[in-house]
């Protein structure tokens, strides 16, 4: 089979294209034909060691044991099952909750031994992959590209707006919001939890679709009075905050929360190092919650959502699995609405 494999730390020619045989499923394991995959900063980030300070980086303190194949927004077809799976389910179309945990319901995106596909096991960047069947869910959508775009993200910012405990009317600034979490955190926020959005972008000429998606207002990170922007269009402060840009717009989230608002961050692609007066968090009463991925019952409740209708694909362009390099440099470009996508056996 075709995969794409990450050889080491470093920029895009670490990943290479090359043939590997057809993994064989063990027990409680299926195999399954990968159609397409999503493209996270997670992938990227593994690659150029940005999760470490030192040599070594990875979701576990050992780092990422290369040659590693990257990938973990699945969606694709059960072709295989090993022993002990119900047969039946071959032919079954499905998406990957994107790691195993030990933890119990509830607690398993923080066990000490969560490990993630494309990370601690070989991932989507290839034609066939396998993984536990309990962990492949029935795809929401007809459509495998359009199903491939929500089990890291839409699980991250699913859970990062179930952290905040959002209420009907409240309002949130969301940050990132052209990209793959931030573009559906603007859903979740408003279609789901009925709460009123102001998306941070870039490039105001996406306005008109992130409103389209459920923000009530937009603003540009470019501008040069953003906290009163922000301020001006609310007519006060915001109750909460999700952000997926970290130091650069750390300052002005604090500054346009209320008192008693919440902060809730899952990426730091804006800088991962910040400063912090602590007057600021205890005068203003803030409380921050760190975000990463989400639960299984999370998992299930985001795709009852998708197959309702309630969040809906965001794709600004696709790329075959062989320009996987291609597809990871567009991804770190600026001016992009929503999710990256790299296309395999798309039927």
């Amino acid at each position: 089979m075709k995969v794409v494999q990450v050889n080491g730390y470093g920029g895009v020619e670490q990943l290479e294209v090359i043939e590997r045989p057809v993994p064989t499923p063990r027990a409680g394991e299926v195999l399954v034909e990968v159609k397409a995959c999503g493209i996270n900063n997670t992938e990227i980030w593994m690659r150029e060691g940005a999760y470490g300070t030192d040599d070594k980086s990875g979701w576990k303190p050992e780092g990422v044991q290369f040659p590693r194949v990257p990938g973990s927004d699945i969606s694709g077809r059960i072709i295989e099952v090993g022993s002990g799976v119900d047969p039946s389910r071959v032919g079954q179309d499905v998406v990957l909750f994107p790691f195993t945990s030990s933890g119990a319901d509830g607690t398993e995106h923080i066990s000490e031994d969560m490990a993630f596909i494309g990370s601690e096991y070989d991932g989507g960047y290839a034609e066939y992959v396998v993984w536990p069947a309990t962990l492949c869910y029935d795809m929401p959508l007809d459509d495998y590209v359009k199903s491939a775009v929500f089990s890291v993200s839409g699980l991250t910012a699913w859970h990062m707006n179930e952290q905040l405990q959002l209420q009907p009317g409240q309002t949130v600034l969301v940050t990132g919001a052209s990209g793959g979490v931030g573009s559906l955190n603007v859903q979740i926020a408003s279609r789901v939890f009925g709460a009123t959005v102001i998306a941070v972008v870039g490039d105001m000429k996406i306005e008109q679709e992130l409103k389209r998606l459920g923000a009530k207002y937009v603003v540009s990170y470019r501008s040069d009075q953003l906290t009163e922007d922000i301020l001006a269009v609310n007519s006060g402060p915001v109750d909460a905050v999700l952000d997926v840009v970290g130091d650069a717009l750390f300052k002005t989230a604090l500054a346009v929360l209320k008192n008693g608002g919440k902060f809730c961050i899952s990426g730091s692609a804006g800088g991962q190092q910040t400063s912090l007066d602590f007057r600021m968090l205890y005068l203003k009463h803030l409380t921050f919650y760190g975000s990463v991925l989400g639960t299984r019952d999370e998992f299930g409740r985001m795709l009852e959502a998708i197959a309702d209708g309630k969040l809906e694909p965001v794709i600004d362009r696709t790329f075959p699995l062989e320009e996987a390099a291609a597809a990871q440099s567009y991804f770190k470009e600026t001016g992009k609405l929503g999710k990256i996508v790299l296309i395999l056996k798309a039927d």
